[in-house]
């Protein structure tokens, strides 16, 4: 039985094909099942197969303005799949624009005042976060890749915060035992993340005119640790 599954909400497919790449390796199981949310209705998935889900990155925001049909629907059924995981039917950990999803739904302000260009960031964990089972052994701090252009305002209510730093603080939070958000990307590499900016050249992620600047920086970075937290993910819920 297969017992993880990578959900991509990533509209570019060069993109969301790297992006499962870089979760299946960062997980540490052969095979991750993939469900495309753009192209396929949550409810077309027997979620019973699996033990945990990963959310992977978009360039939606959950404070866009104007949304298509498609952007909707996805973020209904990412809310659907994130109230299953509160109520212990799954383990899933959702990162980058999915956990504003999370943050919306559970109340909380989603804003566009602590953007983080695509750049390799410290965070430091609390001191929930050293007690927890996937961010605990990367305590007191860890360096991730992030690239986002809204985050969460504060902490939603019934929510845990694990990770945090002055820039943007809602790092990181679990609701419950099962549902972990994250504003950073934890699966790429620094190869993967270079990579990945090729197809956000001109989408207000880093100044266009600083690219090779830039990603001469994400190639030099050290990054590890946020592998290391999908890997203890992994082991926790899947075995």
């Amino acid at each position: 039985m297969v017992s993880l599954l990578y959900v991509c909400v990533r509209p570019e497919r060069g993109a969301a094909d790297a992006e499962h790449a870089s979760f299946r390796r960062a997980l540490g199981v052969d095979v991750v099942d993939r469900l495309d949310l753009l192209s396929h209705r949550l409810d077309t998935v027997d979620l019973s197969r699996y033990r945990g889900v990963v959310v992977g990155g978009s360039p939606f925001n959950v404070s866009d303005d104007h949304k298509t049909p498609e952007q909707q629907r996805v973020e209904t059924d990412l809310e659907t799949l994130a109230r299953l995981a509160i109520d212990r039917r799954i383990a899933a950990f959702f990162t980058c624009f999915s956990i504003g999803v999370v943050t919306r739904m559970l109340g909380g302000e989603v804003t566009t005042a602590t953007p983080e260009p695509a750049s390799a960031t410290v965070i430091e964990t609390t001191a929930a976060g050293a007690a927890d089972p996937v961010f605990g052994p990367s305590a007191p701090a860890l360096t991730v890749f992030t690239a986002h252009k809204e985050s969460a305002v504060a902490l939603p209510d019934g929510a845990v915060l694990l990770a945090t730093n002055a820039t943007c603080p809602v790092q990181a939070y679990r609701v419950g035992t099962h549902l972990y958000t994250a504003q950073f990307h934890p699966e790429p590499t620094p190869r993967d993340f270079a990579d990945r900016m090729t197809f956000y050249r001109t989408t207000g992620y880093f100044d266009p005119e600083e690219f090779d600047l830039v990603q001469g920086q994400v190639l030099a970075a050290s990054v590890t640790e946020g592998a290391a937290l999908l890997r203890r993910f992994a082991e926790t819920f899947a075995g």
